[in-house]
């Protein structure tokens, strides 16, 4: 079952994301060691495109190789 908008923005945050809205639905997530944006888009009760879930899950894993 694919993952909510909500759950990964609080994914993002826990991780030391910061983030601006942008144009509608979207939002751009940015993280200070990091060169990379993401741009979530959506309801926060929408659920997450697979690409999109793929997507912060291996921004989240190359963060925490960094920080290790």
């Amino acid at each position: 079952m694919p993952k909510k908008i909500r759950e990964l923005k609080s994914m993002l945050l826990k991780a030391g994301f910061t983030y601006r809205p942008a144009k509608g639905s979207h939002t751009v997530w940015e993280h200070p060691q990091t060169p990379d944006k993401i741009t979530l888009c959506g309801g926060d009760g929408d659920d997450a495109p697979r690409y999109l879930e793929k997507r912060v899950l291996q921004d989240l894993k190359k963060l925490q190789e960094t920080e290790e």
